[in-house]
């Protein structure tokens, strides 16, 4: 018998918990991170790690920036995790860790950290000798934005100049034993997607403002109509006494 989850059996367990209809220009969004969630945590090779973990919660948080109603993001967020049997208190707990560590270490300093001994260590170098050392690590697009999220809040001005950026990646990827070409065809893709979620973005809020736009004009113009037929319909003359 096979009991591995489907992706229909994770998400009719994601509907189930959250409820409410999920935004047009959204819903492609969470779906897909739905479904590329579940096809990892079904692989038997993948082993979950804060470094994925981070890379989850970046792209919800930067893909639903601007979700109306802004309480439906939570709840959102916590389906998506359990739907596919995680905890989403502990995907935003080892996601703030690892960015509260990587803000006072240097690209640099990790790549060195990594390579220079194989000795158990624990927090953010701990989580990268473990990948650099494991040679069945399971990669995925995820883990790569955890990885960008973090050399982002190391030194985001070097991620603004693209020649900087890129050797990061390769030394990075190196030190871990990744691919880099890999590594930089994803997130490059996720740059990508994420410019054009932000011009979809823009569209929908200007239809949104010419929306209501229309409706505030179409609300002046019925309070003032009673004034304007009182004007054009002038009273009627009292009867003359016969």
């Amino acid at each position: 018998m096979n009991d591995v989850r489907t992706v229909s059996d994770t998400k009719r367990a994601f509907y189930s918990l959250h409820t409410r209809p999920i935004n047009s220009i959204y819903r492609r969004v969470v779906e897909e991170l739905m479904v590329e969630t579940h096809l990892l945590i079904v692989n038997s090779g993948f082993h979950y790690d804060p470094v994925y973990a981070l890379g989850v919660v970046t792209t919800y948080d930067r893909f639903m920036q601007g979700y109306r109603p802004d309480q439906d993001k939570v709840s959102i967020f916590n389906a998506l995790c359990q739907a596919v049997g995680g905890d989403p208190q502990v995907y935003r707990q080892d996601a703030e860790r690892l960015l509260a560590e990587a803000s006072s270490l240097s690209p640099e300093d990790v790549v060195s950290k990594v390579r220079e001994s194989t000795e158990p260590t624990d927090g953010l170098v701990g989580v990268l000798r473990g990948v650099a050392g494991n040679s069945s690590f399971k990669y995925s697009r995820l883990f790569s934005i955890g990885l960008y999220t973090l050399l982002e809040q190391m030194d985001s001005e070097m991620m603004r100049d693209d020649a900087r950026r890129n050797a990061a990646l390769q030394s990075l990827s190196d030190a871990l034993n990744l691919s880099p070409d890999k590594v930089q065809k994803d997130l490059e893709l996720y740059r990508s997607n994420l410019d054009k979620m932000t011009q979809a973005r823009a569209v929908l809020d200007d239809i949104l403002k010419a929306d209501r736009k229309k409706k505030e004009e179409r609300a002046k113009a019925k309070e003032a109509k009673p004034d304007d037929e009182a004007i054009a319909t002038p009273p009627a003359s009292p009867s003359e006494p016969s």
